[in-house]
């Protein structure tokens, strides 16, 4: 993810949250008191006193599947100054990965997240890696100050559906 990052969400891009496929969504490590749908689900990702947290150790390993195909342009993640999440690997349509095994995969994208990122800032994907994502696994590696406790208050996606089409744009063929 590009050290350039927006301030707001850019224009034509929507909250994903409604494409995601809710029955095939999987978190590895989380705490079973603080879950992923704390900081996924709307409603409670907008709650700052609940949090997903990571539970043996600092790593979470995250899978999102799409319930159709997506382009991904931003990710949001936020978390509290000290525990907040600091590495963070992004793979697209790479499925039942583990934590044995995500270290064989390079990620089609990374990022060291800032206190801005932590606050809401969003960053920019690879744009040219999400093209056609049908599934995104996010790897959220160590957090700020190396403690055994991750906290993620807030993950949110932004982009497109491949299937959005701008009917205005579109020109009229004519019969001659």
């Amino acid at each position: 993810m590009s050290a350039q990052s927006a301030s707001s969400i850019p224009k034509n891009q929507v909250d994903l949250l409604d494409f995601i496929d809710w029955s095939s969504v999987e978190c590895l490590n989380q705490s079973t008191s603080h879950s992923l749908p704390n900081a996924v689900k709307q409603g409670y990702r907008e709650d700052e006193g609940l949090t997903l947290e990571s539970d043996a150790d600092e790593q979470l390993l995250i899978y999102i599947p799409f319930n159709q195909v997506i382009k991904l342009h931003s990710v949001v993640i936020t978390g509290p100054e000290e525990e907040g999440p600091r590495t963070v690997k992004l793979f697209a349509n790479k499925e039942h990965m583990g934590f044995s095994n995500v270290n064989d995969f390079p990620p089609s994208d990374s990022a060291v997240l800032s206190e801005d990122n932590l606050k809401g800032k969003p960053f920019i994907v690879k744009y040219v890696k999400f093209q056609n994502v049908r599934s995104l696994t996010i790897f959220i590696e160590d957090n700020q100050s190396g403690s055994e406790t991750t906290k993620v208050q807030k993950i949110a996606f932004y982009g497109t559906t491949v299937e959005t089409t701008d009917m205005k744009g579109l020109k009229k063929i004519e019969d001659h």
